[in-house]
């Protein structure tokens, strides 16, 4: 088969593209820019780079040429300039289904968010909701995947905590209560996604995808400062402090430490679907643990956070 990915070269878009190579399938890569923190990917076999936002029409039918299913994986978790929620998540995907049914490309594959709804009060989470509609009304065959949060190798979780305790002596918790999270590996997403491709028990479905293992979202970040060797005083922060702090993340960061929509995900925990969200089939389920071994797997390279990683909050031409 001939895959398009919208965001390939992103964390699950480009993690995906590799398993498709190495099984003999054909990739097209989707890009805004050219992401360099894991260049291999564009030395991949099989596969093939596109420059163009999900919202270029014509880019879009350019790179579904001759492809026989779209993933649907383009998305941001904060708002730069024109790249907005409604603009990228909603425009984009619109213009994804278009160019899709002008390609003749029938299957379509889209990475949501596992609590996205109507009326919630949060831009990120209702721009989700409206792109999993616009899916669904699409007339093609699709699967939609209501994910919980990923982590592995390249992911933003594990490398900015990673970062953050390497930078400084303190880390504030996200509340003054405690919520839960289940965190998916990211081999287990892939293999679901795999399924979508080539198991038609997921047509037409939107699926929830949550890790096996449900625990607080303090005892997660602690697992991973343990084994990243690192001992910051923990201490809870109530949400508008985060707030603030994500404001200033968002402005002065290239990648935020945290976003104000990451703010809003956490501090209502990350285990209860959305509307419209089905369980998966068993032999689909994730089963791999968020361990101390898996964490290994997926830190990066021991470093703090440089001057490097900030950006110009006025200039027109800095980009995410």
């Amino acid at each position: 088969m001939k895959i398009a990915i919208t965001g390939g070269t992103g964390f699950v878009g480009r993690n995906l593209a590799r398993t498709l190579t190495r099984d003999g399938h054909q990739v097209h890569l989707i890009s805004r820019g050219l992401d360099q923190r894991d260049a291999d990917i564009y030395q991949l076999n099989d596969a093939k780079v596109f420059k163009s936002s999900v919202d270029d029409l014509a880019g879009l039918e350019q790179a579904f040429s001759g492809c026989d299913a779209v993933v649907h994986c383009a998305g941001i978790n904060r708002e730069i300039g024109q790249q907005t929620y409604e603009a990228i998540h909603v425009q984009g995907t619109k213009c994804v289904v278009e160019a899709a049914k002008a390609q003749g490309v029938n299957k379509i594959l889209f990475l949501s968010f596992l609590r996205a709804r109507p009326d919630c009060g949060s831009a990120y989470h209702e721009s989700k909701w409206q792109a999993e509609e616009i899916i669904r009304g699409s007339g093609l065959s699709y699967t939609i995947y209501k994910a919980g949060v990923i982590y592995g190798k390249g992911d933003h979780m594990l490398d900015h905590l990673s970062h953050a305790f390497h930078s400084f002596p303190l880390f504030g918790l996200v509340g003054l209560s405690e919520k839960p999270v289940r965190p998916i590996a990211i081999n287990d997403m892939i293999k679901v996604l795999m399924a979508g491709l080539f198991d038609q028990r997921l047509a037409n479905q939107t699926v929830a995808v949550l890790g096996p293992e449900e625990l607080s979202l303090e005892k997660a970040v602690k697992r991973v400062a343990a084994v990243v060797g690192k001992k910051p005083l923990f201490f809870r922060l109530p949400i508008f402090a985060h707030q603030i702090l994500a404001w200033f993340c968002e402005r002065f960061m290239k990648i935020p430490l945290i976003a104000q929509a990451q703010v809003r995900i956490l501090s209502e925990g990350v285990v209860e679907p959305g509307p419209m969200a089905e369980p998966l089939p068993e032999d689909l389920l994730p089963k791999i643990p968020f361990s101390e071994e898996q964490i290994k797997l997926g830190l990066p390279e021991a470093k703090s956070f440089k001057l490097a990683d900030l950006r110009c909050p006025v200039c027109t031409l800095c980009k995410a």
